[in-house]
C-alpha cells in the first residue's frame, strides 16, 4: 500500500464553524472554493447535491456489532461513533457526484486523489493508504443471461465498488449494478460477532461477495464455451469466427476485473499487515483461495478459446481446400469435352474421321464415357 497523506490542519470556515482537526490539503480547498462561490467549504447535509438526488443509499451506526436505531446524517453518525469505544459508521453511496462526495470527504478526512478515483470510477483493482484511511478498489462482474450467443452478445457486465476504510468508519461507493450491497449489509447485520471487528468486517463481507460473483460468472462462462466448442466440432455446424472473437473480448473484460485483485488480497492477508485485524485476515485468506480458483479458471478459458479459434481457422482452411479440389475435379471433367471439341473444331481439309457416318454420336459417347469415368474416380477419392 502507498502512503500519500499530508499533515492535518485546522481551518475555520467563513460561517464561523470550526472544521474538524483533519482538514483538506490546499488543492482540495481550491476545489471546494470552485464549488462554492463564497469560498466556503460545502456543509455536510443528507440531501447531497443541489440536483435533489442524494447518493447516500444508507447510513448506519454500529456499536458492539449491532446497528443502532434512528436515521443518521453522515456527520452525526461519525460524531456518535467517536464517542463509542466499539462504534463505527457504514455509509453506502451509489454513483455520487463530485459536490456530495467532496462534502463527505471533508467530514471524514478523505484524500482528494481517492475522492477523484471514487467519482470517476475508472480504476483497476488496487489497495492504497492515505494516512489512517485505506482505499480499496474492486471491480464487480455479473453474468448477462442470453438465449443465444451472437457476435454482439453481452456476456459479462462489470462495475466498481470502492471502499474507504478508516478507524471508525467504512464508506462504500458503488458504480453500476453488477453487485448490489444491500444484501451484503443485511447478511452482515445478522453476524454480530463478525461486525465486532469493525470496518474491516464490512470490507471482508463486500470482497467476499464480489469474489463469489466471480465464481458464478466463471461457471456460467464455461457453459458458453462448451456450447461454442460443440458447434465448432459439429460436422454439420457452422460456428462463426465473429462469435468466438466476441466471447474472447468478454473474457478479457472479465479477466481485467479478476486478475489484478490478486495483489491487493495478498497485501491484506500478509502477516506484516497491521491494518487488518488478525481474526479478519483469516477470512480474507479464504477469499484469496476463491480468487485463485477463479484466476485459474479464467486462464484455462483463455487457453481453451485460443484452441477453439485455432481449430475453427483450421476448419476454414480445410473447407477452402475441399472447395478447391471440387473446382479442380469439375474443371478436369470439363477439360475432356473442351479438348475433343477443340480438336474437331479445327478448320483443316484432311482430318481423319471427318467423313464417318457415325462420327458425331461416337465422339459424344466418348466424351460422356470419359467424363463419367473421371466423376467416379473423383468421387472415390473424396474430391466430389
Amino acid at each position: 500500500m502507498t502512503d500519500r497523506t499530508e499533515r492535518d490542519r485546522t481551518a475555520p470556515s467563513t460561517t464561523g464553524r470550526v472544521l474538524r482537526p483533519r482538514a483538506w490539503p490546499s488543492p482540495v480547498r481550491a476545489m471546494t472554493r470552485i464549488l462554492n462561490a463564497d469560498g466556503s467549504p460545502p456543509v455536510p447535509a443528507p440531501t447531497g447535491t443541489g440536483t435533489g438526488r442524494s447518493a447516500v443509499v444508507d447510513c448506519a451506526l454500529y456499536v458492539d456489532g449491532k446497528r443502532q436505531p434512528g436515521d443518521w446524517t453522515y456527520a452525526e453518525a461519525l460524531a456518535a461513533a467517536r464517542r463509542e469505544e466499539h462504534g463505527f459508521v457504514w455509509i453506502g453511496l451509489h454513483q455520487p457526484e463530485l459536490a456530495e462526495m467532496t462534502a463527505i470527504a471533508e467530514t471524514y478526512g478523505l484524500h482528494e486523489l481517492a475522492v477523484e478515483d471514487a467519482v470517476k470510477a475508472e480504476q483497476r483493482p488496487k489497495l492504497e493508504r492515505f494516512g489512517d484511511v485505506v482505499f480499496l478498489v474492486l471491480r464487480t462482474a455479473r453474468y448477462c443471461e442470453h438465449t443465444e450467443l451472437t457476435e454482439n452478445s453481452e456476456v459479462v457486465e462489470t462495475g466498481q465498488v470502492m471502499l474507504f476504510i478508516g478507524p471508525n468508519f467504512v464508506i462504500s461507493v458503488r458504480h453500476g449494478d453488477a453487485c448490489r450491497l444491500a444484501p451484503i449489509r443485511a447478511d452482515l447485520e445478522t453476524k454480530q460477532e463478525l461486525l465486532l471487528h469493525g470496518p474491516w468486517a464490512v470490507a471482508y463481507g463486500v470482497t467476499d461477495r464480489v469474489v463469489d460473483l466471480y465464481l458464478e460468472v466463471a461457471d456460467q462462462i464455461e457453459d458458453d464455451l462448451d456450447m461454442l466448442e460443440a458447434e465448432v466440432f459439429d460436422r454439420h455446424g457452422h460456428g462463426r469466427i465473429q462469435r468466438i472473437y466476441q466471447m474472447k473480448r468478454e473474457l478479457v473484460e472479465f479477466k481485467r476485473a479478476v486478475v489484478p485483485l490478486q495483489r491487493p488480497l495478498m497485501t491484506l492477508t500478509s502477516q506484516v499487515n497491521r491494518d487488518v485485524p488478525k481474526e479478519i485476515r483469516k477470512y480474507f485468506r479464504d477469499v484469496q483461495d476463491h480468487l485463485s480458483r477463479t484466476v485459474e479458471q479464467v486462464n484455462s478459458y483463455d487457453d481453451l478459446l485460443n484452441s477453439i479459434l485455432q481449430a475453427r481457422l483450421a476448419q476454414v482452411t480445410v473447407d477452402q481446400n475441399n472447395d478447391m479440389r471440387k473446382i479442380a475435379a469439375w474443371a478436369g471433367i470439363a477439360a475432356v469435352w473442351t479438348a475433343i471439341a477443340g480438336i474437331y473444331g479445327m478448320n483443316f481439309d484432311n482430318m481423319p474421321e471427318l467423313k464417318m457416318t457415325y462420327g458425331y454420336p461416337v465422339v459424344l459417347a466418348l466424351m460422356l464415357g470419359v467424363s463419367l469415368a473421371l466423376y467416379r474416380w473423383f468421387r472415390r477419392n473424396g474430391w466430389l
